[in-house]
């Protein structure tokens, strides 16, 4: 069983392919076009798809694949067996939802904290009786460079190197990459110390676009034995709601 995964987030959308559970083929592109994702189901001779979508604006690929494919569009009315008691379901994002249903399924009967960094920072707790109450939602990194920017009179607009260390801030641009780079460690090492000390064996699971420079500086503090990079969690949680439906 070949199975078509489509994440259309805020920056980018992540297709990918998987045979079962395993991934076979994974890309990352601006806009998923039609004739690529024609010529993907040509391919690999996909039999079902599932679509995540923020913005809900692509009725020709949700027209193709309907065609196709046995087609899911995701929301988090797809449930795999878990307790969600997140008191309202219809605004929880769907790239966190989809993420404790990888984790779900990835580590049955454990606790998992999942920390996504992208657009902004999510974490999420779904404990070992896999009960999901809810998370937290920050900024992410970007979003914080630019929040700095645009709210002040004279601080410029900084980039930022994820194959970089975290500089000294030795003048006003190193100081603000310092401040904003730093704080996000800070903040997240602080939500792991919080939901080590209310839950035994958590496992904590990091994914998104700046998931590998945040792994990098979490490498060598006290919680990297229990930190995985996984960063193609939310599609293996796509990937696992087509499992619960077909299989």
């Amino acid at each position: 069983m070949h199975n078509l995964v489509i994440d259309i987030g805020n920056t980018k959308s992540k297709i990918s392919v998987f045979i079962e559970k395993e991934l076979l083929y994974y890309q990352a592109v601006q806009e998923p076009e039609i004739q690529f994702v024609q010529d993907l189901i040509s391919e690999f001779n996909i039999n079902h798809s599932i679509v995540s979508n923020v913005a809900d604006t692509h009725p020709a690929l949700t027209n193709l694949l309907r065609e196709k494919t046995n087609y899911i569009e995701f929301s988090t009315s797809k449930n795999t067996g878990i307790l969600n008691h997140y008191k309202t379901a219809a605004t929880l994002g769907l790239d966190r939802w989809a993420n404790v249903i990888a984790a779900h399924q990835l580590f049955p009967g454990q606790n998992c904290f999942i920390i996504d960094a992208g657009t902004c920072i999510t974490y999420d707790l779904l404990n070992g009786k896999g009960e999901y109450f809810g998370g937290s939602i920050s900024p992410g990194i970007n979003m914080r460079f630019s929040a700095l920017n645009h709210y002040t009179g004279r601080l410029p607009m900084v980039a930022w190197n994820a194959e970089a260390d975290i500089p000294e801030g030795r003048d006003t641009n190193s100081a603000i990459q310092s401040g904003v780079l730093q704080g996000v460690i800070n903040e997240i090492q602080g939500f792991i110390a919080i939901e080590n000390n209310k839950n035994i064996e958590l496992q904590v699971l990091i994914t998104g676009g700046d998931a590998g420079f945040l792994w990098k500086q979490l490498k060598n503090s006290i919680f990297a034995p229990q930190i995985i990079h996984d960063p193609y969690l939310v599609l293996k949680g796509l990937n696992e709601v087509i499992a619960f439906e077909y299989v």
